[in-house]
C-alpha cells in the first residue's frame, strides 16, 4: 500500500511544516529537561532529529558541547538564527539523515532523540539509527528515546485499517499536519511496548528504564520515554 507520507521524503515533509512546526513546538519536554539536568556539565550530547532546537538549545545551557542533527535544512536554518541571537557558542548542526551520524565512534557522552525514531520508515532503518546511537555513544553513555504509542485511542482503529489494507508494518500510520492552512501527511511508526523493548534489546543498547507517558491524551498514555545505556 503506497500511502501519500510514503510519495514524499521526511526531508521534503519536515522542510514543508518547519515554520508551522516552530509556531507551535516552544517549550521543551519536562521529561527531556529531568534527562539533560542529570548530565554533567561537561558532558557532549547529540540531539538527533533536533527540529526547531527547543531540546537542543537546553542542551547548551546545561552542557559543554550540544550537536544538533536533522534531515531538513529548513529547521537547521531555524534553529541557527536562534543560536545567532542568543549568542550561544557551544553549538553545532549537522545536516544528515540519522541512520548514518557523521560522528566518530564513541564521541559523545550522551544522545537525545525525542519524538524523532518514530518518523523513520522500516524496521530495519530504525534498527539502524539505534545502531548509530549505540556506535556514536562512549562506554556507559545514555541516551533518551521517545516514540509514539500504538494504543493510544487516537489512532488505534487507523493503524489497525492500514494493516489490514496492506501497510508494510503493523503501526504504520499517516498523520498529516493541517496547522496554519497546511494539509502535509507524515509518516508514524507507532510503537507497542514490546516492539520498542525488542527494539532496544537488538542493537546494542540497555534499557535502563521505560516509562509510558501522557503528553497529551488522558486515558491511554501516548509516548514511550526509555532511556538507555550503551553496553
Amino acid at each position: 500500500m503506497q500511502t501519500a507520507a510514503s510519495r514524499m521524503s521526511n526531508e521534503t515533509t519536515w522542510d514543508l511544516i518547519a515554520e508551522s512546526f516552530d509556531a507551535t513546538r516552544k517549550k521543551p519536554w519536562p521529561q527531556c529537561l529531568s534527562f539533560i539536568h542529570s548530565l554533567k556539565k561537561n558532558s557532549t550530547v547529540v540531539d538527533i532529529g533536533c527540529g526547531n532546537g527547543r531540546h537542543l538549545l537546553a542542551c547548551a545551557t546545561h552542557c559543554a558541547q550540544a550537536i544538533g542533527v536533522d534531515i531538513s535544512r529548513k529547521l537547521l536554518t531555524l534553529v541557527q538564527k536562534k543560536i545567532s541571537e542568543q549568542h550561544i557558542h557551544n553549538v553545532m548542526l549537522l545536516h544528515a539523515n540519522a541512520i548514518q551520524l557523521p560522528l566518530a565512534d564513541n564521541s559523545v557522552d550522551a544522545v537525545l532523540c525525542i519524538a524523532s525514531l518514530h518518523n523513520i520508515r522500516g524496521r530495519h532503518h530504525r534498527r539502524l539509527v539505534l545502531q548509530e546511537i549505540a556506535r556514536v555513544l562512549q562506554p556507559d553513555g545514555s541516551a533518551l528515546i521517545t516514540v509514539w504509542s500504538r494504543w493510544q485511542k487516537k489512532y488505534w482503529k487507523q493503524v489497525t485499517k492500514n494493516y489490514l489494507r496492506g501497510a508494510p508494518e503493523f503501526g504504520d500510520i499517516d498523520i498529516y499536519w493541517r496547522q496554519h492552512r497546511l494539509n502535509v501527511p507524515r509518516f508514524y511508526h507507532l510503537y507497542s511496548k514490546r516492539e520498542f523493548i525488542k527494539e532496544v534489546a537488538a542493537t546494542g543498547l540497555s534499557l535502563v528504564s521505560l516509562h509510558r507517558v501522557h503528553l497529551q491524551a488522558t486515558r491511554f498514555s501516548d509516548n514511550y520515554f526509555a532511556v538507555v545505556q550503551k553496553r
